[in-house]
C-alpha cells in the first residue's frame, strides 16, 4: 500500500478508525471522510474532511475532488459511510426505508460516482463496499437495513461489470462486527465468534491493494469464528 492515496468514508467510526491507521501503518496516505466534524490539521499521510453529507451528490463530489487535489491522485475508495436501523415492517416507520436507502446506498453510490474519473486515472484503481451478511437472509427487524445492503451488493455488481478493466470494485459482507456498541446491544452474545474491526479492515485492504487486481465483482463473506 506504499504510496497509494485511498479515500475512506465513515472513517470516524469504530471501523472507519482502523481501516485509516492499518492503511496509514501500511504507508498509504488516507482522505479521511465523515459526517462527524473535525479539526484535524492535515499533514502528509492524513487529511480529514468532516462535516460532509455524502447523502448528496453535490457535496460528495466536493469532498472527493478535494482530496484529489490535496494528494494529487486518487487510488482507491472505501465506503464505509452508513448506518444501521432495527425495526419490524409492520410497525416502523416508512422513513426508516428511506434512511437507510439514503445512508448505505446513496452514500457509495455518491461516493464512488465522484471517485470514478480520479480513479480510472490511477491505473489501479480499485472500489470497497461495505456489505451485511443480513442482506443476503434478512430476519424479524432487518427488513429496512437488509435492503438498503442488498441494495449496496447489487450496486457493486453492476459497477464492476461497468468499469471492468479499468477499476475493480468489490464489497466485504461482514456477520456482527466486535464493537463497543455491539457489545452494548447484545449483552448475553459470544462475543469471541464476532468478526474483529482488525480482521475485516485486512479484508478490505487487501481488495483495495495491487494483490487483488484479478478479483472484481466478488461480494466476499467475512463471518468471524463459526
Amino acid at each position: 500500500m506504499d504510496g497509494k492515496v485511498i479515500v475512506v468514508t465513515g472513517a470516524l467510526g469504530a471501523l472507519g478508525r482502523v481501516v485509516v491507521d492499518e492503511a496509514l501503518a501500511l504507508g498509504a496516505r488516507i482522505a479521511s471522510v465523515d459526517h462527524a466534524p473535525t479539526q484535524v490539521p492535515a499533514t502528509a499521510d492524513l487529511f480529514e474532511l468532516g462535516g460532509v453529507d455524502l447523502t448528496d451528490a453535490a457535496v460528495a463530489k466536493k469532498a472527493i475532488n478535494a482530496a484529489a487535489v490535496h494528494f494529487g491522485k486518487l487510488d482507491a475508495l472505501i465506503n464505509i459511510a452508513g448506518g444501521f436501523a432495527f425495526e419490524t415492517v409492520a410497525e416502523g416507520d416508512p422513513k426508516t426505508w428511506q434512511r437507510m436507502h439514503a445512508l448505505n446506498v446513496m452514500t457509495a453510490l455518491n461516493a464512488s460516482r465522484a471517485a470514478i474519473p480520479h480513479l480510472a486515472a490511477s491505473g489501479a484503481g480499485r472500489i470497497v463496499n461495505i456489505g451485511a451478511m443480513g442482506a443476503l437472509q434478512a430476519g424479524s427487524g432487518m427488513g429496512a437495513y437488509a435492503a438498503s445492503k442488498a441494495g449496496v451488493h447489487r450496486l457493486t455488481e453492476a459497477l464492476a461489470a461497468e468499469l471492468k478493466g479499468k477499476i475493480t470494485v468489490n464489497a466485504v459482507l461482514p456477520s456482527i462486527i466486535d464493537t463497543a456498541a455491539n457489545r452494548a446491544s447484545m449483552p448475553n452474545a459470544d462475543f469471541t465468534k464476532w468478526v474483529t474491526p482488525k480482521e475485516l479492515a485486512d479484508v478490505i485492504l487487501f481488495l483495495a491493494s495491487d494483490a487483488a487486481s484479478a478479483v472484481t465483482g466478488a461480494l466476499l463473506p467475512v463471518n468471524g469464528r463459526v
